[in-house]
């Protein structure tokens, strides 16, 4: 009969942090953190030094100055009383506004354009082939520049609507103008009540958010489906409507030509018109890519066997294909919006004021404090890509292919 051996714990010796394997790889990373940590920590220290040695301060209270400076297009109210910091969010909010309108635009062009890449038509196929070798393989900025030159020179100015001699015609029953300035639209003013209107829209999307999940719950049981994008189009628009209808809080001021240009109504500048749709048609051939080689990826068979079933083209493509297109599809969809998103910094070559303009322009050159504008610039550019990443890593994992 044996006897255990009692095992006696080796004590602990210095060495150990570099020879005993248990502990060497926690040895090299605090070193390389306190390394980092120190070249960081040099770094800022050399910064300050040299401000100072140039009487210069690093701190953000030129925000809270004048701005001085006008801007073209703005969604909140903004003079040129109001501040840097003001100034700065004017150009925050012009960019998010470019960059959701661009991936809408660019999604919804990549996704048709994809799609008809691989028609039987032999017509449409090649003409969405040329479309994605042309945009994809001339620089955007080139695109930007163009679309600017064609909305300049080809479209009339405010004077060509005037009186009796017009020689251009408003869109729209007379509602829309578009000119060599930008586009002259409809804009909505709030009155008394617009709040209720407000919160009933708000709970409209959340019922036509359950009604798409209850849709979905019910083919995969029964394998029967409904026109949801119809039923989800009415429950979003009629309740807000018919509220709106009783309250009347919301109505729409329209343009009006006066002595030299469009009164009321809202403005859309040429600019932003110029940029939206470069950035779209630019990076929209780029997803038109995508999207085929996501379709691609599907098996022939897939197709085939719904086919089989009766299911008409159209449906196969919606309820078959696609779905099972995604997960191939989203992981470089982020990196097209992202790319989108980082690509509207080009808005200052044809004079939109994006963050880039004001806070990374004018505002930069005012005051003089490149660094602190830099630092700023940088951190919202950082923000929102990881919001983008964020909210399309979560849409991806809820369409990845859920394992038992």
């Amino acid at each position: 009969m044996t006897m255990p051996v009692a095992v006696t714990a080796e004590p602990f010796r210095l060495s150990m942090l570099i020879y005993d394997t248990r502990y060497r790889s926690i040895t090299i990373q605090i070193i390389a953190l306190v390394a980092t940590l120190t070249f960081f920590g040099w770094i800022v220290s050399n910064t300050l030094a040299n401000l100072a040695a140039l009487g210069k301060t690093f701190d953000f209270g030129f925000l809270q100055q004048r701005a001085g400076y006008d801007i073209n297009q703005a969604l909140i109210p903004y003079t040129n009383d109001s501040t840097h910091g003001r100034a700065a969010l004017v150009g925050i909010v012009n960019t998010l506004l470019v960059a959701v309108l661009g991936c809408i635009t660019a999604t919804i062009i990549g996704v048709l354009v994809g799609v008809l890449r691989l028609s039987s038509n032999w017509l449409v196929a090649r003409l969405a082939t040329v479309y994605v070798e042309t945009f994809r393989n001339v620089p955007v900025l080139l695109w930007i520049l163009a679309l600017m030159a064609v909305i300049t020179d080809l479209f009339p100015a405010p004077a060509a609507f005037r009186g009796d001699n017009a020689t251009a015609a408003m869109m729209a029953n007379g509602t829309v103008a578009i000119t060599n300035r930008g586009a002259y639209i409809p804009w909505p003013v709030f009155g008394t009540g617009w709040q209720a209107v407000a919160i009933v829209f708000l709970l409209s999307i959340a019922s036509a958010w359950a009604f798409g999940r209850y849709a979905h719950a019910r083919q995969v049981a029964t394998g029967r489906t409904l026109p949801t994008f119809w039923i989800k189009l009415a429950l979003i628009v009629l309740p807000a409507l018919i509220v709106d209808w009783l309250v009347g809080a919301i109505s729409f001021q329209v343009p009006e030509l006066k002595r030299f240009n469009f009164e009321g109504g809202g403005f859309i500048d040429k600019s932003l018109i110029a940029l939206w749709f470069a950035l779209a048609l630019y990076t929209g051939a780029f997803i038109a890519e995508i999207v085929r080689g996501g379709i691609q990826a599907i098996a022939r068979g897939q197709s085939e066997a719904a086919a089989a079933l009766g299911i008409r083209p159209g449906r196969i493509m919606s309820l078959v294909i696609l779905p099972q297109a995604l997960r191939v599809i989203i992981p470089p969809l982020i990196s097209q919006f992202l790319n989108l998103t980082k690509n509207s910094s080009l808005a200052i070559v044809v004079g939109y004021a994006d963050v880039r303009a004001t806070l990374g322009g004018i505002t930069m050159n005012q005051t003089g404090r490149e660094l602190e504008c830099m630092i700023l610039m940088m951190g919202f550019y950082l923000l929102i890509s990881l919001a983008i990443s964020t909210v399309m890593n979560v849409y991806n994992a809820s369409v990845a292919m859920k394992e038992r």
